[in-house]
């Protein structure tokens, strides 16, 4: 069953999010699910969040496993380039169309 990942992170920067962005890829960018380092992703958007400064991430996994072998990868990246995060919140896809 898919899942739906959503991330805010208030305080997080533009340059942070590229920062993790360029770890997770050694640099080549994301441009298409190929691209991240684990199979699995449908969807990724990322942007800023209104009026603080921070930054939104909502992405579509094809389960909950594949996100979390991703988590594996991505949370100590967030942590070196100083993400700290909450949990996200994590759901059931009841539709997903791409």
């Amino acid at each position: 069953m898919a899942i739906i990942v959503v991330f805010d992170l208030p305080g997080v920067t533009r340059e942070q999010y590229e920062e993790s962005v360029d770890r997770l890829t050694g640099g080549t960018g994301l441009n298409r699910p190929e691209d991240w380092p684990v199979r699995g992703l449908l969807l990724h958007a990322a942007g800023p969040l209104p009026d603080d400064g921070g930054w939104h991430v909502t992405d579509v996994w094809e389960s909950r496993e594949a996100f979390e072998h991703f988590a594996a990868v991505l949370m100590p990246i967030l942590r070196e380039v100083g993400m700290a995060t909450a949990p996200p919140l994590i759901c059931e896809a009841y539709n997903v169309v791409s």
